[in-house]
């Protein structure tokens, strides 16, 4: 759940009885650890983190910001029934699972991978000098026990720059990867001043992400690290008070 009670704001919908509400998630109420190679931020509950108010929304059930020291990583571990999408901001992590993939995935690239029955894999920063700094991000699937899979795709930034570009889905459209779920996500980077505007069906929720820099959703400024949970809302618009990069997830 995520507690819609909590920072929240709301004006008069639509309808009377349908608040408009946007709640946010401070970067500084994220928990937080700092294991020396490892420095983490989660949103939702996650690990040694425990938050029974901020364990999930709808589908989203990971956001992680990580900054990965250079020469350092995480040792093969394993995962199942769980859609994982990691999202590089800079430097690079070196991938490799038990279905037989190894990559380098830098910024621009997304990769996806399913973890189904079962798989493991370890996440390696191969820089000697450059720590990695990276969003990883998972979706609960709308099925268990699927074939694991893996995929990984480029989107320079031409293709967010001043736009929402679609860079996962359940139908994979647009050139996105495939995520099993009913839930789009897009990326943007918007310079300062810039604007933009998501429609969003009045059946469905979203969750707006700041990567980087400052901006404002609906209004509301947000920076940095911070969230925001969209309910009971069908026009999101989005302005830069800086240079910003984020991540808009439409969720069923």
């Amino acid at each position: 759940m995520f507690d819609l009670q909590a920072g929240s704001l709301r004006t008069a919908g639509k309808d009377a009885g349908a608040p408009i509400m946007i709640t946010i998630r401070k970067s500084e109420a994220r928990g937080h650890f700092n294991f020396g190679w490892l420095e983490t931020y989660h949103t939702f509950s996650f690990d040694q983190y425990f938050d029974p108010a901020h364990s999930h929304f709808h589908s989203l059930r990971v956001i992680n910001e990580d900054r990965v020291r250079a020469g350092q990583g995480f040792p093969t571990h394993s995962h199942r029934d769980m859609e994982i999408i990691t999202y590089i901001l800079s430097g690079s992590l070196e991938h490799r699972d038990s279905m037989g993939n190894g990559s380098v995935i830098r910024p621009g690239d997304v990769q996806r991978m399913s973890a189904g029955t079962g798989v493991s894999h370890s996440e390696f920063n191969p820089s000697q000098s450059e720590a990695c700094h990276l969003l990883q991000i998972w979706i609960m699937p709308k099925a268990k026990k699927l074939t694991p899979s893996y995929e990984q795709k480029f989107f320079g930034e031409d293709e967010r720059r001043g736009k929402l570009c679609l860079i996962a889905a359940d139908d994979g459209g647009g050139g996105a990867v495939t995520i099993h779920q009913d839930a789009r996500v897009y990326a943007s980077l918007l310079g300062a001043g810039g604007s933009i505007t998501h429609q969003l069906d009045e059946s469905r929720s979203a969750w707006l992400q700041v990567a980087r820099g400052t901006l404002s959703l609906n209004g509301q400024l947000l920076s940095q690290g911070d969230g925001a949970a969209i309910t009971t809302e069908t026009e999101l618009t989005v302005s830069a008070a800086d240079a910003c990069e984020f991540l808009l997830f439409d969720l069923a």
